[in-house]
């Protein structure tokens, strides 16, 4: 999310005393693959077993090291007034997918993590234009808790659509039978980007041609310089403050 082209990482595993080879061998083989989706070698780590009891079966840790092209400069405290601002599919289904395996709950239609590589959509959208002025991942606190972050570090306010936001019908009835805001919930394989308005067209249509960027959508723009505050205008037409996550909506995943 800096726009950098990823080349290496480290990986450290800390390992619950019992886990199985079963479990471990499936986890790595995992990692390989997506490793080589996004291009990326993993060339060096650790592991470290503590006592059964002492670590949810396992953890990982990963450092990155990539290259930023100059002239790049793409930061949360970028936002400027006027900018666009584009996600590239639906929010939330990562994290009502942990949910349900965490809690087994089922449901009619399978829900699956967006776990993806952005380095190439990234790559893409710095192709067409320069002025890509802030990207993040909406990880942990989900859509609205990033975007008040980028408010609060660029001094604007941001105005978001709730018609233009996609969210699977599936992840929406599954909040509104849970009673959570899909605005908060965790995404892993989607970005949020502030573009300049001149530019926005343009960045759209590339990133629609790239694999995980065809369900891209203008979600919102910047309106003015402020303290720093997010408002949803309402599909009735009404407009509201949107906050940042207070606490933990979930257990952190991330």
């Amino acid at each position: 999310m800096c726009g950098a082209k990823p080349l290496y990482l480290s990986c450290g595993f800390i390992l619950e005393e019992g886990i199985t080879l079963s479990l471990l061998r499936r986890i790595v083989e995992s990692m390989k693959r997506a490793a080589e989706i996004a291009k990326v070698n993993i060339v060096t780590g650790d592991t470290k077993v503590v006592n059964k009891g002492a670590a949810d079966k396992i953890f990982i840790n990963t450092s990155g090291i990539g290259i930023i092209k100059e002239g790049i400069n793409i930061s949360g405290r970028n936002a400027r007034i006027g900018d666009i601002i584009i996600t590239n599919g639906t929010i939330g289904d990562h994290g009502i997918t942990i949910l349900s395996e965490r809690e087994g709950l089922k449901f009619e239609t399978t829900i699956k993590s967006d776990t993806a590589p952005l380095s190439t959509l990234v790559a893409d959208m710095l192709e067409v234009s320069d002025n890509v002025h802030v990207l993040r991942d909406p990880t942990r606190g989900g859509l609205s808790t990033t975007l008040n972050e980028i408010a609060i570090s660029s001094d604007v306010e941001i105005e978001i659509d709730e018609e233009k936001i996609p969210i699977r019908e599936e992840v929406m009835a599954a909040c509104e039978i849970l009673g959570y805001d899909p605005l908060y919930l965790a995404n892993e394989g989607k970005l949020i980007a502030f573009v300049s308005p001149e530019d926005s067209l343009k960045i759209l249509k590339k990133m629609k041609k790239n694999k995980y960027g065809k369900e891209s959508k203008i979600i919102g723009r910047v309106i003015k310089k402020t303290s720093g505050r997010v408002y949803l205008k309402t599909k009735i037409g009404g407009k509201r403050i949107v906050d940042m996550l207070t606490g933990e909506q979930l257990p952190r995943i991330c």
